[in-house]
């Protein structure tokens, strides 16, 4: 029996456009539409009535649910998604969790409530629950952090190699003292990051125990990071595990009147349009947040219309960008 995606297939399109088309959505560029009215013929494909009509039953809504709507990191994957979105037909609520359980779990119930048609989410922590989605039938898509089951559809990045990479970069450019400030334990992200910087440490047979914990808002790190720098035997470079920390960490090293690349190496992950403005400009782990949520977006939408497709797990690359925060000068 055909499905939904030899549909897809057959007439070039995702499988998402093949449900708008079926559906008679208006936003189907007729010539798509008639493309896949003719494979559908073709091959015999018959949608499922009850389950398409249970879907007409939601809302043409997506929830965008993210830890930090001023993180520039998740901006970009808001706009990502955003742009994928709408023009699939699709508006976006965008719900901000400030890394609170709490409220990740009052907007996944609005979520539920609201009858959105899926849901791209960025996990608080170990104890996001989802449960009561996967009851409905709402598709979901993690981004950024796994769920905490580890299963479903997920849109990462692979940080234990990009930390690996910034630290091994420092190496590289003579520092030898290397601190880290990563986020809260329990995260993904924060664990990954310290772990990678941890690993290209001990393969240099260097100390890999100079890190602090901090909150991955702005405000969180600059206590953890002036710990670090009044050490007896200070760190010689650091690495922010995201681009608020980066601030906190500035804050403190201006304070300590220590300039980075003059006086100690800096890199950060994230690349916000101010990394490349200060001076000097700051060496990064660039994240591909934009197409995090792009593909997400994409992903969600398959999900929606074939619920039946196998999972899917993209994993993604950061870059490293060489400014002069790195370099001895």
């Amino acid at each position: 029996m055909a499905t939904i995606s030899d549909v897809a297939a057959r007439a070039g399109v995702s499988t998402a456009t093949v449900s708008r088309a079926l559906n008679g959505k208006s936003t189907v560029d007729p010539e798509l539409a008639a493309r896949v009215q003719a494979a559908a013929t073709e091959l015999g494909y018959h949608p499922n009535s009850l389950a398409r009509n249970l879907r007409r039953q939601e809302t043409a809504v997506l929830a965008l649910i993210i830890a930090d709507v001023e993180n520039p990191f998740f901006t970009a994957i808001a706009r990502g998604f955003e742009d994928i979105a709408q023009t699939a037909g699709y508006s976006v609520v965008l719900c901000n969790t400030d890394e609170n359980e709490e409220k990740e779990r009052r907007y996944i119930n609005v979520a539920l409530q609201e009858r959105v048609a899926g849901v791209v989410l960025s996990p608080s922590g170990p104890s996001t629950d989802v449960k009561s989605l996967r009851e409905r039938g709402t598709p979901i898509v993690a981004v950024d952090r796994p769920l905490p089951d580890g299963t479903g559809d997920q849109v990462l990045v692979d940080s234990r190699r990009a930390a690996h990479t910034a630290a091994k970069h420092l190496l590289d450019n003579g520092y030898r003292r290397i601190a880290c400030v990563t986020g809260p334990p329990g995260i993904r992200t924060a664990d990954e990051r310290l772990a990678g910087y941890q690993d290209a440490l001990r393969e240099a047979g260097l100390s890999n125990d100079l890190f602090r914990r901090a909150e991955y808002r702005a405000g969180g790190a600059r206590q953890p990071a002036l710990e670090l720098l009044d050490d007896p035997r200070p760190p010689d470079a650091l690495i922010a595990a995201n681009s608020m920390i980066a601030l906190d960490v500035l804050q403190a090293l201006a304070e300590r009147k220590l300039r980075p690349g003059r006086d100690i190496g800096v890199v950060t992950f994230d690349d916000p349009t101010w990394a490349k403005l200060i001076d000097p400009p700051l060496t990064v782990m660039a994240q591909p947040a934009y197409d995090i949520g792009a593909i997400a977006a994409r992903m969600l939408l398959d999900r929606i219309a074939d619920t039946s497709l196998a999972p899917a797990s993209r994993m993604l690359e950061a870059s490293l960008v060489q400014r002069a925060s790195s370099r001895r000068t």
